[in-house]
């Protein structure tokens, strides 16, 4: 028998790992069909570990030294990110969301979640709040905002799929 605090951590995984990868797969359609870089989950890493280190801000993170393992690092925040939202959503509409997923909810958190790259993220790699650092500010708030609503959309579809699966329960 599994208990409730388990049972909303594989709900958690599931969800949270099929959004990311929906973002992911977005990410890559926007580069090919726009020409826009994806991000490079390397830097999220390098920032990640400077910040163990007690070193929150970076002119550039492209311009600091990188870390082993940097990469990886970056990817699995990535994701363990992408679990921790879906996490959220679970809390704030509780577990049987999952069993008869809506969009709303999925979109609120998603769509909220734009709050941690432009307050935190940018910020601490150099880029300025909400990305006012960069060349192209506006354009930069949008692609941020676009891909946080997929993301929103993949919680929602990552739940529908586990839910006509039959595999969360």
């Amino acid at each position: 028998m599994t208990d409730d605090a388990t049972l909303c951590l594989m709900h958690a995984l599931a969800i949270g790992a099929g959004a990311t990868a929906t973002m992911d797969l977005w990410a890559v359609l926007r580069q090919r069909l726009f020409g826009v870089p994806a991000m490079d989950y390397a830097l999220v890493g390098r920032w990640l570990v400077y910040l163990t280190r007690g070193r929150f801000h970076h002119a550039s993170i492209g311009a600091t030294p990188s870390v082993p393992h940097e990469r990886l690092i970056g990817w699995t925040a990535h994701y363990a990110i992408g679990i921790a939202f879906a996490a959220v959503l679970l809390a704030g509409w509780g577990i049987g969301w999952a069993s008869n997923p809506t969009p709303g909810p999925a979109l609120i958190v998603g769509i909220a979640g734009v709050a941690a790259p432009f307050f935190v993220l940018q910020p601490g790699m150099g880029a300025g709040i909400a990305a006012s650092r960069t060349p192209r500010p506006a354009v930069a708030r949008m692609h941020s905002l676009v891909t946080h609503a997929v993301f929103g959309l993949g919680l929602y579809a990552a739940g529908r799929a586990f839910s006509w699966l039959g595999l969360l329960r």
